[in-house]
């Protein structure tokens, strides 16, 4: 039998009066181990959500000074990182991405250190990372900053989400560490697609495109080959009108698979350690704009080197929780889903593929010991 991952725990009690929960936080971290990573001259990503403008279930900005502060304890230059959103919205280049951000709290002057969008101004800075053992993707596409790193601590805010059932480290890292064109190569089966309704024919894909596959047709709108057409996704990045796109017409356990897949080449090769913080756990992924009642009391922090460990624990965690009375969750029908929250939320979701897929993969195991400090 495979040896238990260790995962730690803290619950959001302050009753004491001993320490406040950014301190409780920290002492998490250096309860499970993160403190033995040498930290000393190198570059740290937190990988965590800005959240989406309108949203308020995204972690709140100190939880990432508790995680910058205790990395420059250890001697090691920390900087928040996300990159750019495949869909329009206030998070889909690199300018935007700055200007939520911040509107959301995360300056320099309120975590202390800088935020980096880590695939750069049009979501195309990209290093192209070989996936050990891979089965749907064999070379990520993943921003560069994260992969510039010499560590990364992911910083995640577990809940649920639609399309992989729930949100936790591997949609943390996998999903969110990819180019627009990586977060592409997840969601589509196929390649992307021309709007003709948006397309002004300005002919940027066409000048973009490598291989011939962008073109202007005499209507003055710009189609793509779909035979020359290899998904690298630079029309998508580059079109100035969001006239192309990427149809979600990937089936949600591939994309759970492709998610452990990108998941696997962000942390290979180089010192990871892992945080979810079980807390305001809204139904749908912290990318909307907007966000639903917790469907769940708030339960915790919990910290792991182990992803998969990780977001085992957490999904036990939250599926031991009754359901908050008028969320999402509260419905007639609640008994008839085995406990698994999320499954009866999305029931097309499985959220269990992710987890198994990175077990295979050699990410980690879903057999965890949870130690409480």
């Amino acid at each position: 039998m495979a040896e238990k991952a260790k995962v730690y725990f803290a619950d959001f009690r302050a009753a004491d009066f001993h320490e406040n929960l950014q301190q409780k936080l920290y002492r998490l971290m250096k309860a499970a181990g993160c403190g033995d990573i040498d930290f000393e001259g190198k570059y740290v990503a937190i990988k965590l959500h800005f959240g989406e403008p309108g949203n308020l279930a995204f972690l709140r900005p100190n939880w990432a000074k508790t995680v910058a502060d205790f990395v420059r304890d250890q001697g090691g230059k920390p900087f928040l990182t996300d990159c750019n959103t495949l869909y329009v919205g206030g998070r889909k280049n690199a300018l935007d991405h700055l200007d939520s951000a911040y509107l959301n709290g995360f300056s320099p002057l309120s975590t202390g250190c800088h935020c980096i969008i880590a695939d750069g101004l049009k979501g195309n800075d990209e290093a192209y990372v070989p996936v050990e053992g891979g089965e749907y993707v064999k070379e990520a596409k993943i921003g560069r900053a994260i992969m510039d790193a010499d560590i990364l601590i992911s910083l995640t805010h577990f809940k649920g989400h639609e399309n992989t059932g729930f949100g936790g480290v591997l949609k943390n890292i996998g999903m969110g560490s990819g180019s627009r064109a990586g977060k592409m190569e997840q969601h589509n089966a196929g390649k992307p697609s021309v709007d003709s309704d948006k397309c002004v024919g300005c002919g940027t894909c066409q000048e973009i495109c490598a291989h011939d596959a962008a073109v202007v047709g005499p209507d003055g709108k710009a189609s793509i080959d779909q035979g020359k057409c290899v998904g690298c996704g630079r029309c998508l990045t580059h079109c100035p009108m969001d006239a192309v796109y990427a149809s979600n017409d990937e089936s949600n356990d591939i994309l759970n698979c492709k998610i452990a897949e990108y998941t696997k080449a962000v942390v290979d090769g180089r010192p990871c350690f892992h945080i979810s913080l079980v807390i305001d756990v809204s139904p749908l992924c912290d990318c909307y704009w907007l966000n639903d009642a917790p469907i769940v009391q708030d339960v915790g922090m919990f910290a792991s080197f182990d992803p998969i460990a990780l977001d085992q624990a957490c999904a036990d965690a939250v599926n031991a929780q009754p359901p908050l009375p008028g969320s999402a969750l509260d419905g007639e029908n609640f008994h008839e889903c085995g406990h698994d929250h999320f499954h009866y939320m999305h029931p097309d979701t499985n959220w269990e593929t992710a987890l198994n897929h990175g077990e295979a993969l050699g990410l980690g195991t879903r057999q965890y010991e949870l130690i409480k400090i």
